[in-house]
């Protein structure tokens, strides 16, 4: 089970920071990450980071402004110098290990605005 926190209303240029709890059986889980969607648009990709080394990957549109981490079972996207286009419902993942091949979990989702 994942439940996402932190989704608000900002101004260009703020700062905000997503939490995503993580519960359940962790040791499985290889990569958790954020994912967002903006109306009209596909999900994409933000932030992934692995389990086990604890490397991360950002697309190009957040790379140097959102940084996603780890602490136990909670998962970080912190994200600096929004922008309006940074509009989207956040959406946590975790992808685990199963006998019958990787398996993806998602969250319900936080709406993060950006508008003057």
């Amino acid at each position: 089970n994942l439940v996402e926190s932190g989704g608000a209303s900002v101004l260009p240029g703020d700062s905000l920071t997503l939490s995503c709890a993580a519960t359940g059986d962790l040791r499985s889980i290889q990569v958790m990450g954020w994912y967002r969607q903006a109306p009209g648009k596909e999900r994409e990709s933000v932030a992934t980071i692995r389990s086990v080394i604890g490397e991360t990957n950002y697309s190009p549109s957040v790379s140097g402004r959102f940084i996603i981490s780890r602490n136990s079972n909670t998962v970080f996207l912190q994200m600096k110098s929004l922008r309006s286009d940074d509009t989207a419902v956040y959406t946590c993942n975790a992808r685990a290990a199963t006998s019958t091949g990787p398996r993806d979990y998602w969250g319900q989702g936080t709406q993060v605005t950006v508008s003057s």
